[in-house]
């Protein structure tokens, strides 16, 4: 059931999304080769910790997993897609690393995720991360009371696609509010025959939105045996972007943008 939020509701969801914008911008300055991902997520709990925020991914547990997962963030590197975790590996030059957060403040929650380039990394490279971010804003724009989203996830879908990309189908968005993963679910494509499909934007309606682009096939399979970590079936290299967006009368506020 899709639940949609009063203006204080929303006002509480921005104070968690102020944290997790303010961990990612923090993680920013401290991504760079020779840095392992475990001490990412180490900054990242001390954070989380000193802000009075709940980590919202640490002891998250699903059935196709051996454990829960153990750490405030994922770190997600190169072919990784998503629910990468942290731990020894020591990031390269020219790796990119997706680093995913989420918390939760005074019974709020707040989502997000960026895709970090270490030290300089190839043109291709390069342009997967910024196709992978303009997807994300294009689907911003696009939002407004009124529209189905799969209007907004085809225009997402054709511009991906466009430079020769690919959408992931196994991992979409979600709504999101006193729990992280709420209804309705938010889909980053749609068939051309569905466009006028899917659920329709309302004011209080408050969506994680996180396009996940793949360079090379859509397919993606579990990366080791742990469950957790999700890699491209091709190999080539995934980015990720989120934003926690509430949708309004006169169009949307985005909550994990810092303000």
């Amino acid at each position: 059931m899709v639940v949609l939020k009063s203006p204080r509701e929303i006002e509480l969801l921005r104070a968690a999304g102020r944290v997790v914008r303010q961990v990612l911008q923090k993680l920013r300055t401290r991504v760079a080769p020779g840095v392992t991902t475990g001490e990412l997520a180490r900054i990242a709990d001390e954070m989380i910790a000193a802000s009075g925020s709940e980590a919202l991914f640490k002891g998250v547990r699903t059935p196709s997993t051996k454990f829960p997962f153990p750490a405030a963030i994922c770190t997600s590197v190169n072919e990784e897609v998503v629910h990468g975790i942290p731990g020894e590996r020591i990031l390269k030059e020219g790796d990119i690393v997706s680093i995913d957060c989420g918390v939760r403040l005074k019974g709020y929650c707040g989502d997000a995720a960026e895709t970090f380039a270490v030290g300089r990394i190839q043109p291709e490279a390069q342009r997967l991360l910024q196709v992978t971010s303009e997807a994300l804003e294009l689907a911003i724009r696009e939002m407004r009371p009124g529209r189905h989203w799969g209007e907004i996830a085809g225009v997402l879908q054709d511009y991906v696609e466009s430079e020769g990309f690919s959408v992931v189908r196994e991992f979409v968005g979600h709504g999101i509010g006193q729990q992280m993963h709420e209804d309705p679910k938010v889909p980053n494509f749609a068939e051309r025959r569905r466009r006028k499909t899917g659920f329709r934007l309302e004011p209080g309606l408050v969506l994680a939105v996180e396009p996940m682009v793949n360079a090379g096939t859509a397919d993606v399979r579990v990366g080791d045996a742990s469950g957790w970590p999700q890699v491209t079936k091709d190999d080539r290299w995934s980015a990720h972007f989120e934003h926690t967006i509430a949708v309004t009368s006169w169009g949307v506020d985005v909550l994990t943008d810092g303000r």
